[in-house]
């Protein structure tokens, strides 16, 4: 048992990159931003780390805008154009066009400032 345990915290200390999970209100996100981080929540993390440089299926999307190029395309990282990929797709990345509602990819663009 001390085994696993030990085990465990090696793993906790050193495998692991990603912060503990911090409320909107700890993030000081604003209602726009939080009801974005819901649908990213739902739609993206399951494929892109939003506080982790580590990536899953597709790049993580830590500091995407803090950026003046996206790092694959190397389109402006603006929200014209990341919003006109969620919309549409891209490569590996699936079209969120006919599942969001204009108004909630802004919501999801403002979360996306926000990492």
């Amino acid at each position: 048992m001390s085994i696993t345990l030990a085990a465990l915290g090696l793993i906790v200390c050193f495998g692991c990159d990603v912060q503990r999970r911090k409320s909107d209100a700890e993030l000081g996100l604003s209602p726009q931003q939080a009801t974005g981080r819901r649908l990213y929540d739902q739609y993206c993390d399951r494929c892109h780390e939003p506080y982790s440089s580590r990536d899953k299926k597709g790049r993580s999307l830590q500091g995407v805008f803090k950026k003046q190029f996206l790092a694959v395309s190397g389109m402006p990282a603006n929200d014209e154009r990341v919003g006109e990929m969620i919309v549409t797709g891209r490569n590996m990345m699936p079209a969120f066009g006919q599942v969001l509602a204009q108004s909630q990819v802004q919501d999801l663009l403002a979360y996306l400032h926000t990492l």
